[in-house]
């Protein structure tokens, strides 16, 4: 009888400890922690005039840096980025100049003469009359540069491009590995025509960078926005009279 009291004398102190330890813990209600969009349905049923949900200011937006290829054409997504981290400009569109124009030229060449401006990238075709159609170029990079008269010995449609030697190994020691050969195409550095300038590697051709039009960065070779070097191809003949200077 006595073993009988002393247990439930414990269990009535254990029962009073833990309730008066729980009523202890729980005095004050813990904040609800909700999400910040305080008109989701959910939030209504919390009741109560006690809740007392804790809203979380929202982070501010981290820049997002977004950047779409294209042959070489990048675009950035923010303006956030510091400029010593930001892609070196690429033109995506040319500048009105470089695009083809009949123009003023005063000259002694015969018309159907294809003359070519290295030093303001320019190629003009003589025309009647003291004109010209008018062409922007690329041209050969520093140490590239050369001037001279040649005919146009060969005319060709998408070209197959094979680089020289010393350019695959030109090449090769900046880390650029050429192919051997490379078909015509879209992607060929070529582009959609060529005219061949007398026994040499020279060529006028199309390019697969149209944004270069007006920039020295070709190894000699004259370049010409696909577009424009088949409407120049249609206008000359094997045999037409070419000017470098």
């Amino acid at each position: 009888m006595i073993k009988k009291s002393l247990f439930l004398a414990f269990g009535l102190v254990a029962a009073f400890s833990q309730s008066a330890f729980a009523q202890d813990r729980y005095r004050e209600r813990p904040p609800v922690v909700v999400s910040s969009d305080l008109s989701a349905p959910w939030v209504m049923q919390l009741g109560g005039s006690q809740a007392r949900p804790v809203v979380y200011p929202r982070q501010a937006a981290q820049p997002r840096v977004v950047y779409r290829q294209r042959r070489g054409i990048f675009d950035s997504g923010t303006a956030a980025q510091p400029v010593s981290m930001r892609p070196a400009p690429i033109r995506s569109r040319l500048e009105p100049q470089w695009l083809p124009q009949i123009v003023r030229y005063d000259t002694t060449e015969k018309p159907g003469t294809i003359v070519i401006d290295t030093n303001n990238r320019f190629l003009y075709l003589v025309m009647d009359n003291g004109q010209a159609r008018r062409y922007g170029v690329g041209v050969g990079k520093p140490g590239f540069e050369w001037a001279g008269e040649h005919k146009i010995t060969r005319k060709a449609e998408w070209p197959e491009w094979n680089p020289p030697s010393e350019m695959i190994s030109r090449e090769a020691a900046k880390g650029h590995y050429l192919p051997a050969k490379m078909e015509g195409g879209p992607e060929n550095p070529l582009g959609a025509r060529a005219m061949y300038l007398g026994s040499t590697l020279y060529r006028i051709h199309g390019t697969n960078a149209p944004w270069t039009i007006g920039s020295a960065v070709s190894s000699g070779c004259i370049r010409l926005r696909n577009e424009d070097v088949t409407d120049l191809y249609g206008r000359v003949n094997v045999g037409t009279r070419v000017i470098v200077q």
